[in-house]
């Protein structure tokens, strides 16, 4: 009698813990990840034998780009009784962020050396791992999921992520055969439906999206991530029609408070918020937001970017000077627009009374917009609006120094118009340079000279695409 109570207590207790286990899924599926993670650290402990446990709430760590804290409770894991293998796919999944595919192929080896023929959870979190690290590599994932449909091609939840690997390997009809598969499957796996609709939102049918959307929301009111799909898709609807830019963006800014209002308030989730905010150019509100997290006292270094954005947006320019400088300092993940807003700021400083009064200021400022260049070789048009705003405020010199780095982007749409503004501000500066041409040092003149070449350069650019441009004919015969 004493053995049957004791095996019915062991039951009572796996299914608790599978029930536990599930409400953590669900809690990540619906990108609840303060409340998942409060689950499994729950289970661990409770029960520090299952190996699984550890695992995911590592990869919620992962999710959130904190690599150490998820390489802590996977060398937890690795002591668990039942499923520390699976630990290995974390620890194989921090290699690869590293880039260090050899260690990571080593331990995905150690993960997957003891699974049985029909064992897919294995090469799910394989194929995920290559999928969400920082060097992603689709078509590796692609290769694991396939195993694992191979291994069970009635899982749902394979298929699920099999169309995000197709997807990130921008093979939409793949994808959207998996997805549709695997909603076939499982009629209440939410996030199959989702991805399809973010499909038909990544091709422009904006409408089409939001209904599909908006079903899902009918279906179940309180799945966050649908509001958060909701506000990108107004928000990329009202980019595309201007007319409408006001009242979508109003739009995407409410669903995604609402989809915040069903997540979670972790620090997490209000940065991910906060680069919303920055998407949809609400600076006011972000400078509150970053501030309110300032306050919290949970400062990760992103809030300085944060901060930064929104005082050069609201016109602070000497505190968003102070902030970037912080972030550059402590962050990482640095972008080229870290570099670029922060000349911005400088630039604007060194501004007074339509000419530049600090030099020093503006070579700083420089010397950032060329860091923004080797960090975004792409970012040509945001370089061609500061240098087209140089170039109205008649600071000829200085917007040709501008649209020099901006013409590096020659995939950029604005290409040829840049090289025009180019010539035109070099040729303005020299002329007004003219007259005391022979006062020059050879130092002084062989810059000049440059310059000029520099110009005819620029204007022979715009020729070749656009051989009708009268102004460029004109000025490259001004220049020589």
């Amino acid at each position: 009698m004493r053995t049957i109570k004791f095996l019915s207590l062991l039951l009572i207790g796996y299914s608790v813990q599978a029930q536990d286990l599930n409400q953590a899924k669900q809690a990540i599926d619906a990108e609840k990840y303060h409340q998942a993670k409060s689950i499994l650290k729950n289970l661990i402990q409770t029960n520090s034998d299952k190996g699984e446990n550890y695992f995911y709430l590592a990869d919620i760590y992962l999710t959130q780009k904190e690599n150490d804290s998820a390489a802590m409770y996977l060398n937890q894991g690795l002591k668990a009784k039942s499923n520390a293998h699976l630990n290995y796919v974390g620890l194989g999944h921090i290699d690869l962020n590293k880039n260090n595919l050899q260690g990571a192929a080593v331990n995905f080896d150690k993960a997957l050396e003891n699974i049985k023929k029909r064992d897919v959870e294995e090469l799910i979190q394989v194929g995920r791992a290559y999928l969400n690290s920082d060097n992603a590599d689709p078509k590796k994932a692609i290769e694991y999921l396939t195993q694992a449909k191979q291994a069970d091609p009635k899982s749902a939840v394979v298929l699920l992520y099999l169309g995000d690997a197709h997807l990130a390997d921008k093979n939409t009809n793949e994808a959207f055969r998996a997805y549709r598969d695997a909603q076939s499957l499982d009629k209440d796996l939410k996030r199959a439906t989702l991805q399809m609709a973010v499909i038909t939102k990544n091709a422009k049918a904006f409408e089409e999206a939001v209904s599909s959307f908006n079903q899902i929301a009918a279906k179940d009111p309180n799945y966050g991530p649908v509001y958060r799909e909701l506000a990108e898709t107004y928000y990329y609807w009202g980019s595309d029609n201007l007319k409408k830019y006001k009242e979508y963006n109003q739009k995407a800014l409410d669903y995604y408070r609402k989809y915040m209002s069903l997540t979670d308030s972790s620090l997490d989730s209000k940065m991910r918020y906060a680069d919303f905010l920055i998407l949809t150019k609400e600076y006011a509100t972000l400078q509150q937001e970053a501030q309110k997290m300032m306050a919290s006292g949970e400062v990760n270094p992103r809030i300085y970017r944060y901060l930064g954005y929104a005082a050069f947006e609201n016109k602070n320019y000497q505190e968003s000077i102070n902030a970037l400088t912080t972030f550059l300092q402590k962050g990482n993940k640095i972008i080229g627009r870290d570099y670029l807003m922060l000349a911005k700021a400088k630039l604007a400083l060194a501004k007074k009374d339509g000419v530049i009064s600090d030099v020093a200021k503006f070579d700083e400022a420089l010397k950032d917009l060329e860091d923004a260049v080797v960090k975004d070789p792409y970012a040509g048009s945001e370089f061609s609006q500061l240098g087209e705003e140089l170039y109205k405020e008649k600071l000829y010199e200085a917007a040709a120094k501008v649209f020099a780095l901006a013409i590096k982007d020659q995939s950029s749409s604005t290409y040829a118009l840049d090289n025009l503004y180019l010539g035109n501000a070099i040729l303005f500066h020299t002329s007004s340079l003219q007259a005391d041409v022979e006062k020059f040092t050879p130092d002084q003149k062989a810059d000049y000279l440059a310059q000029l070449q520099k110009a005819d350069e620029a204007y022979a650019e715009v020729i070749k695409t656009y051989p009708t441009t009268h102004d460029a004919h004109l000025n490259k015969a001004k220049i020589n």
